[in-house]
């Protein structure tokens, strides 16, 4: 004999038979963003196709090496996915002493190596890491954690003032060595705390503040050149001659870094609207484009598909951060919030100002393209990223028990 029905189940019969289907359907893109772990695979295809065709003409990069760094990001990707990110809202002064940690670690004897004349890199055993790489999660982590505490609202000067001195803790410790990462934490810092409810007013004062310093540097690192001969610069021969030969590429001055922008022109342009095909980069396999998995990344894949694959490949950005902001609307919390507002405008400017020093509009300065430059350390601090944001979604609406109520579960 059949039992009678609850009355929850004579009220919605339907529900017995659909409803679990489609709860165990809601549940997995709760947890899952399906789109985002789709971008990013599609940009990783894109940049493992580029690096290989690269390699097969250019010995000093490594495909193996990209595609291990690949795999361990992967791994990195999702321990972080697991982690509750909301840990690190409590962890200011921890992050500040792991990115101190991080910015001496190429100075110890023996373990920081010099490669391209500055010593930015570590040595374990086979293994190479750009320990700055990894300050920029930290960064945005430790940033996020400490403008969270105003609660959305930043109208003090003073409180404006200390988010202005974390934020530039980890830019100046940077930007001694390695000025195109500085300028990434920098950018992303501050689009955290315009997020976070600094007042504008502040930020417009901050920026001309910004502009006089940097124009101060600047006759500060003349004079002293000038005084010592040379010895002693602020700034390197080699730096300002990026940075300038975009405003003036006929200077002789600047000539090897206009050889190398006039390159990369020729190799996108040649492109033309569908490209030269897989394999074919004839500025990159002809030695005319140097740099070409790194820098010059853009050059090499638009040579080979064209002006429709560039339009494709700008579109797959737009998307990653759009579907960054996504995440950081729905997150739920604003520390989550201001996260993914880092995470978003470390990627932005990235985007930008890689593409736009391979077309001449940009400074030259070194900052590669997200999932598509060549470069383990890069690799993993992209995933790691990537991994934040999908924790964010999904943890987003819920919160964590508090001590109390832990114990009460525990006891259970």
């Amino acid at each position: 004999m059949a039992r009678d029905a609850s009355p929850t189940q004579r009220r919605n019969p339907q529900t017995t038979t659909v409803g679990p289907r489609l709860g165990a359907v809601g549940h997995f893109f709760s947890v899952i963003n399906l789109p985002l772990l789709i971008v990013v695979a599609l940009l990783v295809a894109l940049g493992l196709m580029t690096v290989y065709s690269v390699t097969l003409t250019d010995s000093d990069y490594s495909f193996t090496r990209q595609a291990f760094g690949v795999g361990i990001g992967v791994l990195l990707m999702i321990l972080f996915w697991v982690f509750d990110y909301r840990v690190f809202a409590r962890l200011f002064v921890p992050l500040l002493v792991i990115d101190v940690i991080l910015f001496l670690l190429p100075m110890i004897p023996g373990l920081g190596v010099e490669v391209n004349g500055s010593t930015l890199w570590i040595q374990v055993g086979s293994l190479s890491l750009q320990p700055d790489e990894f300050m920029k999660p930290v960064s945005i982590l430790m940033i996020a954690s400490f403008v969270a505490r105003y609660e959305g609202t930043i109208t003090s000067g003073l409180d404006f003032l200390k988010c202005v001195a974390v934020v530039a803790v980890p830019f100046i410790f940077i930007a001694i060595n390695d000025l195109g990462t500085s300028l990434v934490i920098l950018f992303s810092g501050f689009v955290i705390l315009f997020i976070g409810g600094g007042s504008p007013r502040w930020f417009v004062l901050s920026l001309m503040i910004f502009v006089l310093l940097v124009a101060a540097l600047l006759m500060a690192n003349s004079i002293l050149s000038t005084w010592t001969g040379g010895e002693v610069q602020i700034i390197q021969d080699y730096q300002m001659s990026r940075l300038l030969v975009f405003a003036d590429p006929d200077n002789a001055d600047y000539s090897d870094d206009a050889y190398n922008l006039n390159q990369a022109m020729i190799a996108i342009g040649s492109g033309e609207l569908t490209g030269k095909g897989w394999g074919n980069a004839t500025q990159a396999t002809g030695g005319f484009l140097p740099e070409a998995a790194t820098d010059f990344i853009f050059c090499v894949f638009a040579e080979q598909t064209g002006f429709l694959g560039a339009i494709i490949l700008l579109l797959l950005y737009l998307g990653l951060l759009a579907l960054a902001l996504w995440i950081g609307f729905r997150s739920g919390t604003r520390f989550g919030s201001l996260i993914a507002a880092g995470v978003m405008g470390m990627w932005f400017f990235q985007v930008v100002i890689n593409i736009g020093m391979d077309l001449g509009v940009m400074p030259i300065t070194g900052i590669p393209l997200p999932f598509m430059s060549y470069g383990s350390s890069f690799m993993l601090t992209t995933f790691i990223c990537v991994g934040l944001l999908l924790s964010i979604w999904t943890h987003r609406g819920s919160r964590r028990p508090r001590r109390n109520e832990r114990k009460v579960l525990q006891n259970a």
